[in-house]
């Protein structure tokens, strides 16, 4: 497991206990068996859908992107804002937001 993972165990404490598993060159970061997250690069991503991907747009966070076949590919994970490394309270909001967007999309 990278450092990095291994910090993001640290990161979200207070949000609960999170997993992560290989897949695609990176990891998945699960909480409660659903996949809220991605890592790429050492760098996170998280679940967005209709209700919370504006949050996200606000900020400025982009989406991750990878290129297949010479065309990018967009999926539903976006950059996770740099505040949740420092502050708790604010890993807590965004976590939440990510686990509920994933549960949106389970439920289609």
């Amino acid at each position: 497991m990278s450092e990095f993972i291994n910090f993001l165990h640290e990161v979200f404490d207070d949000f609960g206990s999170i997993s992560s598993r290989k897949m695609f060159g990176g990891h998945g970061i699960y909480y409660d068996g659903i996949m809220i997250g991605l890592v790429a690069d050492d760098t996170l991503y998280f679940k967005v859908d209709e209700s919370t991907k504006q949050e996200f747009i606000d900020k400025d966070l982009t989406a991750f992107e990878y290129s297949k076949n010479n065309k990018k590919i967009q999926m539903s994970y976006y950059l996770a804002p740099e505040e949740i490394y420092d502050e708790p309270d604010e890993a807590v909001y965004w976590a939440k937001l990510a686990y509920q967007a994933a549960l949106n999309s389970k439920s289609k």
